[in-house]
């Protein structure tokens, strides 16, 4: 591989992922930030807005789906990296993913359609699934990339344990268009008393999830 085309969900993932690794924005309306072969586009939740915003790699790109994830193992630990053999698709397909070079690859990732609100609801998907963690982008990822015959990979961080999921109002913040909506958190905080609190582990969860993604994408930035 040449390039890597990291993409994320969130304009603010990719803004950290560029800080930590000394990127620099590129001209556009879209958040996008690249520096030597490696480039960080913004593609929205559940990955809504990939085929509007990124064009078809070039040969010799790895297309690495990164940012934060849901843990689903009890034993995973907020800023725990996860790169997985697999992602499990919504209808249930089982998508391999590229070997790394520098990153050790282990179990499987689910991508849901939904944000999972509860531990409940993570202990549910994980008895169904085995898998490690969840996101909503991998699996649309790693099917855009293979209709361009590109290898993928997913390259993630856990921001919330197993036994927290993240509420309704505070995961309303983000429109599906991966920008941050200040009013909304404002109007949950408002709203419940425990919005605050809820938005505080959130921010920080996020905040190491992304020195981990960071860190890993640097090794295997150095592996081309």
């Amino acid at each position: 591989m040449r390039r890597l085309l990291v993409l994320t969900a969130v304009d603010v993932e990719a803004r950290g992922l560029a800080r930590h690794l000394g990127l620099a924005p590129v001209p556009g309306d879209v958040p996008r930030f690249g520096g030597g072969p490696l480039e960080i586009a913004v593609v929205g939740l559940a990955a809504a807005h990939l085929h509007t915003r990124v064009s078809a790699p070039a040969a010799g790109t790895l297309v690495v789906s990164a940012g934060a994830c849901g843990a689903l193992a009890p034993e995973l630990a907020v800023g725990a990296l996860v790169v997985p053999e697999t992602v499990i698709a919504p209808d249930g397909r089982r998508l391999p993913t590229a070997a790394l070079g520098g990153l050790a690859r282990q179990g499987a990732l689910v991508s849901v359609e939904r944000v999972l609100e509860d531990a409940a609801a993570k202990s549910r998907l994980w008895l169904e699934t085995g898998a490690l963690a969840v996101d909503m982008e991998s699996a649309t990822i790693l099917d855009w990339a293979a209709a361009h015959g590109a290898p993928a990979a997913v390259v993630r961080a856990v921001s919330d344990p197993a036994g927290r999921g993240v509420p309704a109002d505070l995961a309303r913040v983000v429109h599906d268009d991966g920008r941050v909506r200040p009013l909304r958190a404002v109007s949950a905080v408002l709203a419940r008393p425990r919005a605050l609190a809820d938005a505080m582990a959130l921010r920080a969860g996020a905040a190491a999830a992304l020195k981990t993604v960071a860190a890993a994408l640097g090794r295997l930035q150095r592996t081309l």
